[in-house]
């Protein structure tokens, strides 16, 4: 009887029957099949992945729309009936909007955050007696966040790559990536102006006794220097990752390398 036909020739590897193929994608692989992402970090979630995770630690789109209501309303108020009720009806607004989140199935930390800090900014404004007090707060915790900006950058330990990487459990390897950390100290600095600019013209606003001015540079510089530094926070995250995997992916090809068979001593072919 011959041997059957569905032999494999000497030399020759079965097809799909290999495991060093899978094995040599440097690429490592979860228990549910899925990429994991070299040095820990989390493979991007579609174009858009990075900055709805960013995104989502602001409250989101809604969340930075909401903030600005009970600015509004407190400024509105105040002009027509007086701040103390203004400062009881920013807090009633800041209270059904927290509601209508929870109803919506919104995150809750976002919520709970904004009306805290309606009720401090309101507390602030009643026991200073001006209702310019209630923008005391966002005036002064802007100069403490651009300083720690700051001085992250300064120290080597930019902010923005520290917040990240905490969050998703990635490690600090991209402090010793030269192009990474260049990225990263560009974004905390890009966070850093908006803070300081946000101190200096509300301040300066504060010192003039503008209050309807002050409630519209804080809304009018939130949105758009915010979206400027997001943008480049996204930009340096996407460039991080991506040196990561470029690294990964050398380091794999390289170990493979040299766990495979030696050459031999000299390629000449031996002469009679």
């Amino acid at each position: 009887m011959t041997e059957s036909s569905s032999s494999t020739p000497e030399g020759q590897t079965p097809r799909g029957g290999s495991t060093d193929a899978a094995s040599a994608d440097p690429v490592e692989s979860d228990s549910a099949g899925e990429a994991k992402a070299p040095f820990g970090l989390r493979p991007s979630a579609g174009a858009g992945g990075t900055e709805q995770t960013l995104l989502q630690q602001m409250g989101g789109v809604s969340g930075l729309a909401y903030s600005a209501v009970p600015i509004v309303v407190f400024v509105v108020a105040n002009s027509l009936v007086g701040m103390i009720p203004a400062i009881w009806i920013a807090i009633a607004v800041s209270l059904l909007i927290a509601v209508a989140r929870v109803i919506r199935k919104e995150p809750l930390q976002p919520a709970i955050s904004g009306v805290f800090g309606v009720v401090v900014c309101s507390f602030i404004a009643y026991r200073t007696g001006d209702a310019k007090g209630f923008f005391l707060l966002g005036i002064w915790t802007s100069l403490i966040y651009g300083g720690v900006f700051l001085i992250s950058t300064v120290v080597r330990w930019p902010l923005v790559g520290v917040a990240w990487s905490v969050l998703n459990g990635s490690g600090f390897s991209w402090r010793h990536q030269r192009r990474a950390l260049r990225g990263y100290d560009l974004a905390t600095l890009s966070w850093t102006v908006v803070f300081i600019a946000k101190f200096v013209v509300q301040q300066w606003l504060y010192a003039a006794d503008e209050t309807g001015w002050l409630a519209f540079a804080r809304i009018a510089m939130s949105y758009p220097l915010t979206a400027l530094a997001l943008l480049i926070t996204v930009w340096a995250i996407r460039r991080a990752n991506k040196i990561a995997e470029l690294q990964t992916v050398t380091t794999a090809a390289g170990s493979g390398a040299q766990q495979g068979e030696e050459p031999p001593a000299s390629g000449r072919p031996a002469t009679g």
